[in-house]
């Protein structure tokens, strides 16, 4: 017997991209094989259309967040898509993703940082429309996320390793920033942070997604017997979930120059077992300051939300 073909939608998906920097514009070559297919149509939505232009896409249509008047607006897009993809940032992400999930449509989410915040969090998990949240530059979610669902991990930590002028960050001091600056190859690595993800992701928004993204990974679930607390609702559950992931996930943030990519060191121990796990992420074709396992990881995000193979 023949086996059944798959079953395609019969209009193509619409996807709105929230962001059109390098991992919008990597996201939207990876998933040119469904674009020319007819699987889905895709649309990138940015502040400032006109300085986009010279980089677009090839049928990616252009709208804007902005003033731009030749281009359809950001409600206009958002009013025709099927599921919005957002590769902007935190602070982007914060302010226009629970607008989606407010509008019960899906949304991606790829600056997983913003969940950082409680509130944000709060919102973006409140439905009606579902959150997808991407693995970004790290894996092994699936281990790490059964071991704690199972109570089985008392300590959670990532080291992060970066080439020393890709941390410079506007609120550093002078005397910071030209010791950033002044490290070579052969000088000892310096650890810029240490504490827990909230922090990182106020001091290093574009570097440390990943930290919350595994304490989102490793925050359990709640017992059914006895739920998070008295007249918590699912979403309000998650969130509180979340929190204590948080507080317990500890982040290292190191200037190495001799980093020739960027590195991601997690080990999560408790009874049930030990667990290491390292990444180097390759750069992405789009920009070299930017992994190329991001894009990778929300164009795989993706085809799960519109059951694409």
């Amino acid at each position: 017997m023949m086996p059944t073909p798959p079953a395609y939608p019969a209009e193509p998906a619409r996807v709105l991209l929230l962001g059109f920097g390098a991992i919008g514009r990597h996201v939207a070559t990876l998933l040119a094989p469904e674009r020319e297919a007819g699987l889905l149509r895709m649309c990138a939505a940015e502040r400032e259309v006109a300085a986009h232009r010279d980089r677009a896409v090839p049928g990616v249509e252009l709208s804007t967040t902005g003033t731009d008047t030749d281009c359809p607006t950001w409600a206009e897009a958002l009013a025709e898509a099927d599921l919005v993809v957002e590769c902007a940032g935190v602070e982007p992400a914060g302010e226009y993703g629970p607008q989606v999930i407010a509008a019960g449509m899906d949304l991606v989410l790829t600056s997983v940082g913003a969940l950082a915040d409680p509130e944000t969090a709060l919102r973006l998990l409140a439905g009606p429309g579902r959150l997808w949240v991407t693995n970004g530059a790290i894996g092994g979610f699936d281990v790490l996320g059964a071991a704690a669902e199972a109570g089985g991990l008392d300590a959670v930590r990532i080291r992060t390793s970066k080439l020393p002028t890709s941390l410079l960050r506007p609120w550093m001091t002078d005397q910071q920033e030209a010791q950033l600056r002044s490290l070579s190859p052969g000088d000892d690595p310096v650890t810029v942070f240490s504490g827990g993800p909230a922090g990182a992701i106020e001091q290093f928004p574009a570097n440390v997604n990943v930290a919350v993204g595994l304490a989102w990974a490793t925050r359990g679930r709640a017992d059914p017997a006895v739920g998070t607390g008295a007249g918590v609702g699912p979403q309000a559950g998650q969130a509180e979930l979340l929190r204590r992931s948080l507080e317990r996930v500890r982040v290292e943030l190191v200037a190495d120059p001799a980093a020739g990519r960027s590195r991601h060191e997690i080990l999560a121990t408790g009874p049930a077992g030990r667990i290491e796990l390292a990444f180097e992420s390759a750069p992405s074709p789009e920009n070299p300051k930017t992994s190329g396992l991001t894009a990778l990881s929300v164009a795989r995000t993706v085809r799960g939300a519109l059951g694409l193979p």
